[in-house]
């Protein structure tokens, strides 16, 4: 399903109105201790739940062949086996109990070229256009602010390179009352359940490639990004 760019200009931040804006759901401290608590279990709560959607964005990343890649949120490294072995892969994180996990699955993967990072991906150390591509899987509405980490990627991201964001995106009506469920429970679990995907994508200037439906009813969205200014 192909999306048109002309489509962003009808959602700029100056035409959002204010009450549609996302709050600050959570701190960085908060993503940490949120994460470190999830660590054990992770894979178990969240592996195969949303394995569909990861399989997706890595068969993305095999077409596309990349000879470098920064996965931005690696988490326990549930991704890593699947990118292309001829990829110089980069997996960054908050969370010290999430990247030693990554670190272990990285070692039983010696045919990859992968290093792992403690690094706060709204603020990296990379220099600009360091990378081919970038992913984000789950990770867009877990950041305290979105906007800081879409100008971060977009930065450390080459000129007409490639991002593809993975996340839930509210505003299906299956998924409704979980959103509001989950939204006063947003700093202890480490995510924002109201976030919408007019004001975190098409806001942006960047050139939206294509969009699909993932996981279970259509619970998350994997949106590939041109990282092309108008």
């Amino acid at each position: 399903m192909k999306e048109s760019r002309a489509r962003s200009e009808r959602f700029s931040p100056s035409n959002l109105p204010v009450g549609s804006r996302p709050e600050l759901a959570m701190s960085e401290a908060g993503v940490a201790r949120a994460y470190k608590r999830l660590a054990p279990v992770y894979d178990l709560l969240f592996g195969q739940v949303l394995e569909p959607g990861r399989r997706r964005m890595a068969d993305v990343v095999r077409t596309l062949q990349p000879a470098s890649l920064l996965e931005v949120g690696v988490g326990t490294g549930l991704a890593l086996a699947r990118y292309p072995t001829t990829s110089k892969i980069v997996g960054i994180d908050l969370s010290h109990e999430m990247l030693e996990r990554a670190r272990e699955r990285a070692r039983g993967l010696p045919d990859h070229q992968i290093t792992i990072e403690y690094m706060n991906a709204e603020r990296t150390s990379f220099p600009d256009g360091s990378f081919d591509c970038v992913t984000l899987p789950y990770v867009l509405s877990v950041t305290p602010r979105p906007a800081e980490l879409v100008r971060e990627i977009r930065r450390v991201c080459k000129p007409e390179g490639t991002i593809v964001v993975l996340n839930h995106f509210s505003g299906s009506g299956f998924w409704w009352l979980m959103e509001r469920a989950f939204r006063s429970a947003a700093e202890h679990i480490g995510f924002r359940s109201d976030f919408r995907y007019e004001e975190q994508i098409l806001s942006h200037d960047w050139q939206v490639v294509s969009i699909e439906s993932v996981n279970l009813l259509g619970l998350s969205r994997l949106v590939v990004l041109k990282n092309r200014r108008a």
